[in-house]
């Protein structure tokens, strides 16, 4: 039996994810659409960063604030945007989450060897890298999508 490898390429498309405080950095096949943010109707119960349900293709998915998951204050204004994420599929009944973002994605192709940064980590980042200068940050997102589980948002 012969067995077939692949190799990694050698620079990736990923979006930056403008956030209030940092920026996020994803594969740019990870983000399925991104809409326009239009505040919820009625009152929102939950932790403070599930900013409630957005309608996309016919489907309901949580909101959040990945800001306020990891331990910052929810930053919500009118150039806000929704990323509708593709799930990591380790849960049938979800394919898809929301984060609010506070503007609009950069496309970025990155090498392989990305300079690491020595900076400090906030629940839910995975890790850190230098790009141009600026710190973008690694969300995890199997435990974010623990999260909404914890709390029975999926």
């Amino acid at each position: 039996m012969s067995q077939t490898t692949r190799a990694l390429p050698a620079n990736l498309m990923t979006l930056l994810m403008p956030l209030a405080d940092r920026t996020l950095i994803l594969p740019q096949v990870s983000m399925a659409e991104l809409v326009s943010y239009h505040p919820t109707r009625g009152a929102v119960s939950g932790p403070d960063w599930y900013l409630g349900q957005v309608e996309w293709r016919d489907l309901r998915l949580p909101l959040l604030s990945f800001e306020a998951a990891s331990g910052s204050k929810p930053v919500i204004h009118d150039r806000c945007r929704v990323a509708v994420i593709n799930a990591l599929g380790e849960r049938e009944h979800v394919k898809f989450l929301a984060v609010l973002l506070q503007g609009i994605p950069r496309s970025i192709r990155v090498e392989q060897n990305l300079e690491s940064a020595d900076v400090p980590l906030e629940p839910l980042e995975l890790g850190a890298a230098k790009i141009g200068g600026e710190v973008v940050k690694v969300p995890d997102l199997a435990a974010l999508e623990q999260l909404l589980e914890d709390e029975g948002l999926i």
